[in-house]
């Protein structure tokens, strides 16, 4: 049915396809269907046709914020990274769902717009980076976000202001309603010194391939830090750093992190997830509402 609703219709889309490059583990989960509807009217049509068929889906960004617990998605994947408008209006940029908000901090910098020079080194798509209120460095996509245009659960467009989104520590109203799906960003930025930009990029980038395990797939820092304490550090003193489950591992530079080593699955970094959450509980007495999973989307699985 879905074959020949994309074919009348010329979406894009492809079959029985394996999601390892969609996803920032690398986890090679296979999907049913793959889409990549092209504009925002193909968006609706699409969504609107998978409802009425009682079609399974899921919006993936860049999969930075995704376990998939099974090997395989037993439904429809829509990734909206056609939806690339990119519109520079003075201090103002409107932005498409799809696009990766590292392309559109350097594009900002090169235009001397300062405000996003936090988002660099984040491995996310606009659209995602709105839905948990995505940040670093005590910055976040609040802080420059004006407006969205957003897609309701009853297919209509609304726009949704700053206010509207109630914004908080990477979370945010599209977090938590999660039938709702933005298309479109309006951001605001303010002047800013190229040269200085780059260069407290750098000095970040410096740090970061000095601390951080990147050169393993890895979804960034996985638990929250609770208050007075650092997460990885919990994690280390629990004598977990460099302990492996199947291809994960808990990295052995930073605790906080788990990486795919060697072809890793969704299973075996939920399984070091909770030994973590066990262990740090057990050493320090921690309560697991403390001790949270930073960045996974609620429930943290895709089934």
């Amino acid at each position: 049915m879905i074959r020949n609703f994309t074919r009348s219709n010329n979406i894009e889309m492809y079959e029985d396809v394996s999601l390892k490059k969609y996803n920032t583990y690398r986890l090679d989960v296979k999907c049913d269907y793959l889409v990549f509807p092209k504009d925002i009217d193909e968006v609706v049509k699409l969504i609107s046709f998978l409802k009425e068929n009682n079609y399974k889906y899921l919006v993936l960004g860049n999969g930075s914020n995704v376990i998939f617990k099974n090997n395989r998605y037993n439904g429809v994947v829509i990734k909206l990274s056609k939806l690339d408008k990119i519109e520079f209006d003075g201090d103002k940029v409107v932005v498409g769902a799809g696009v990766s908000l590292s392309k559109l901090a350097n594009m900002a910098i090169n235009n001397s717009l300062s405000g996003l020079e936090f988002s660099v080194s984040i491995p996310g798509e606009i659209g995602a980076s709105v839905s948990m209120n995505a940040g670093a460095y005590n910055e976040s996509f609040s802080d420059v976000f004006v407006s969205a245009k957003v897609l309701t659960p009853k297919l209509e467009i609304i726009e949704l202001t700053n206010e509207d989104m109630d914004f908080s520590y990477r979370n945010s109203f599209i977090k938590k309603n999660k039938d709702y799906i933005v298309l479109e960003v309006v951001l605001k930025l303010k002047p800013g010194n190229k040269e200085e930009m780059n260069a407290v990029i750098e000095k970040r980038f410096e740090k970061r391939k000095a601390t951080q395990p990147l050169e393993y797939p890895s979804a960034g820092s996985v638990f929250r830090n609770p208050e007075g304490m650092y997460a990885g550090k919990l994690i280390e003193d629990a004598n977990l750093k460099g302990y492996s489950i199947g291809g994960a591992m808990i990295s052995d530079m930073h605790a906080n992190f788990i990486v795919n080593k060697d072809n890793a699955t969704g299973e075996d970094i939920i399984n070091l997830i909770n030994l973590a959450k066990d262990k740090v509980k057990e050493n320090k007495n921690i309560l697991y509402s403390k001790f949270n999973i930073r960045n996974f989307i609620h429930p943290y699985l895709v089934s």
